[in-house]
């Protein structure tokens, strides 16, 4: 993702969140500091070609970080 941020001209996390809106996901990213703020609304300037989106699909196919949210020890501490 680096790589491909980097061949863009932006961020990774400007990547992740031009993926998602490439994808008709509506992110909500949460921001602490403007920097953040402005790093983040940069990701609409950034246009993913088809052949991005292949390549972001091939480092990180769809379902590949299914699972649960926590961890048996994280659940177990919150009683479920």
């Amino acid at each position: 993702i680096r790589a491909l941020a980097s061949r863009l001209g932006c961020t990774p996390a400007q990547v992740a969140l031009a993926w998602l809106i490439a994808r008709d996901v509506v992110p909500i990213p949460g921001s602490a500091r403007v920097e953040h703020l402005l790093e983040n609304l940069g990701a609409l300037a950034v246009t993913l070609a088809a052949a991005d989106l292949d390549e972001i699909d091939r480092i990180a196919p769809p379902g590949a970080a299914a699972g649960t949210r926590k961890s048996n020890w994280g659940l177990a501490l919150t009683g479920r």
